[in-house]
């Protein structure tokens, strides 16, 4: 882990210049900052990363929201979403971005490439000081878990790369709490106003004690595991399903993916030359971090040719058809 300020900004500036500025659940160590109501706040003090081969407190995580009709098979089935990680998380290329990127070149489907780009978000860990959800229960292990928007995130990084913040904000004796306030703009949530502490604050006894018994997380531990070959392929499948406006199909790709809650099928019977073999041919899949509690409303990574996100429409049957005849078409060239 890096062990001063400077080293944090010097990897923060390397990531400015090459970007162009741009476990599993049910422990209840989540801690959902955005179900606060308007106008209140929460006050948290972040801790180090458990990895020490990491350089900053947080990690990265990137995912894709594939929304279908409906669970095939299911009467009068709601919508549901199935979210799935981009692997450009793990600095590959990811095949759903690679045909949505493309997209942005044509004015008419903007709006169908952002409903389908990276939601991205930062996984933190810490001590929550001031809570104001009164039916939120700290788990045995107090260390609990942050899921941050690109929005605080920006604040959290703006500050460290401010010369006047003399300390890690992480430091047991000399660290900062961070505020999160939470207002409205245009209708939607705000956290514009959140901010550091200004005075520098020790951690409790009891919290140096929660550390010592507990350890710090390993936060990759709790991001998504890194898809398989097979698993990238059946992304890729549903992603098109998707497209297509078509129903989830549990027998299909359950044993991969699943809408939140679901506990249907786990069958992984395939009837499509194109689609991913069947599960049995792979070990078995290990379980996503909750989505419950891991999916907060946050925007979309600001897409190409993008302004602010937007809600997409629902595409047209003839929209959606030309858009796979395009992925098709380029998959056999």
């Amino acid at each position: 882990m890096a062990t001063s300020l400077a080293e944090i900004r010097a990897k923060l500036q390397a990531q400015e210049n090459r970007t162009g500025g741009n476990a599993t659940g049910g422990d209840n160590a989540i801690y959902p900052h955005w179900n606060i109501a308007e106008g209140s706040t929460a006050k948290v003090r972040f801790l180090p990363d458990g990895n020490s081969k990491n350089s900053f407190f947080w990690v990265e995580r990137l995912m894709i929201r594939l929304p279908f009709a409906g669970v095939k098979g299911q009467a009068d089935s709601k919508p549901v979403i199935v979210q799935v990680p981009c692997v450009e998380m793990y600095g590959e290329a990811c095949p759903v971005l690679a045909e949505v990127r493309t997209w942005f070149k044509d004015k008419s489907l903007e709006e169908m490439g952002r409903k389908y780009w990276k939601k991205k978000s930062y996984l933190f860990q810490g001590f929550v000081h001031d809570n104001p959800l009164s039916d939120d229960k700290t788990p045995e292990n107090p260390i609990r878990r942050f899921v941050i928007s690109p929005q605080i995130f920006n604040i959290i990084k703006n500050a460290l790369m401010d010369p006047e913040m003399e300390n890690m904000p992480t430091d047991y004796a000399a660290g900062l709490d961070f505020t999160i306030k939470k207002t409205s703009k245009g209708g939607y949530a705000d956290y514009s106003t959140s901010s550091w502490s200004r005075k520098e604050t020790a951690l409790t006894s009891a919290e140096q004690a929660a550390i010592d018994q507990f350890g710090l997380f390993n936060l990759t531990d709790f991001l998504p595991k890194k898809p398989s070959d097979v698993e990238l392929k059946v992304i890729k499948e549903m992603f098109e399903a998707s497209v297509d406006g078509q129903a989830y199909d549990p027998d299909r790709w359950s044993a991969y993916y699943k809408p939140s809650g679901f506990t249907g099928s786990n069958s992984s019977s395939v009837d499509d030359d194109n689609a991913a073999p069947a599960a049995k041919a792979v070990p078995a899949v290990k379980a996503a971090p909750a989505p419950v509690n891991e999916d907060p409303p946050f925007e979309a990574d600001e897409a190409p040719a993008a302004s602010a996100p937007v809600q997409a429409p629902k595409a047209s049957n003839a929209r959606a058809e030309d858009i796979l005849a395009m992925i098709r078409n380029r998959q056999k060239q």
